[in-house]
């Protein structure tokens, strides 16, 4: 089950984060300690000064088309990168979320790699080569879609043309987020953007 640990007294627990990113795969454990983020990958442990953060980086990232799935990737010093989400696995069919602690964590992290690393880039969104290949494929998927679905009409297939609109409908729904949310663009140092760190409260 995702779960996060998010005390406002100093004494509590250190911010903390659990996630399974894949259906059969183990379960990971970030902590925040201090200018340090322990990830427990169950078979080893790995410690990560937040000194090494270059680059912070948030996406839209669904795990299914029924799912509202987001991810925070950090780019290290030396290549590696470290990405978790919001959405865990349960089972093989059935995702946890715990958006408000999942953003509450997200928010400790990215304020500790800000005082670690003020050169450290806060960035949102896919890489413009990717969003941009993304769009254009989207779009000439629309495209596709309504060719066909006016040739239909066209030739009296009502029933292909109602469901060429159907398809118009559904691949606009799942296409959009994917192009809007993930446009690519720089943050302030330590920003948390709303549209894609789920969970704000106030």
């Amino acid at each position: 089950m995702t779960k996060a640990i998010m005390d406002e007294d100093d004494d509590g627990p250190a911010p903390s984060w659990r996630q399974r990113p894949k259906p059969v795969d183990f379960e990971i454990a970030y902590k925040l300690d201090g200018d340090t983020l322990e990830v427990d990958r169950t078979r080893r442990v790995d410690s990560i000064r937040l000194s090494a953060v270059e680059q912070v980086r948030f996406v839209y990232a669904p795990g299914n088309i029924s799912s509202k799935g987001y991810k925070t990737q950090l780019r290290l010093s030396d290549g590696r990168t470290v990405t978790f989400g919001n959405l865990s696995w349960r089972s093989l069919t059935d995702l946890d979320r715990d958006d408000p602690r999942y953003r509450r964590f997200v928010t400790a992290l990215s304020a500790a790699i800000a005082r670690a690393n003020p050169r450290a880039r806060f960035v949102a969104g896919r890489p413009r080569p990717i969003w941009l290949g993304v769009a254009a494929l989207g779009a000439l998927s629309l495209l596709m879609l309504a060719a066909f679905t006016l040739r239909a009409f066209q030739q009296g297939a009502n029933s292909a043309g109602l469901l060429g609109i159907l398809l118009i409908a559904a691949s606009f729904w799942q296409v959009w987020p994917l192009v809007s949310l993930n446009r690519p663009r720089e943050l302030a140092t330590g920003e948390v953007p709303d549209s894609l760190v789920p969970g704000r409260t106030s």
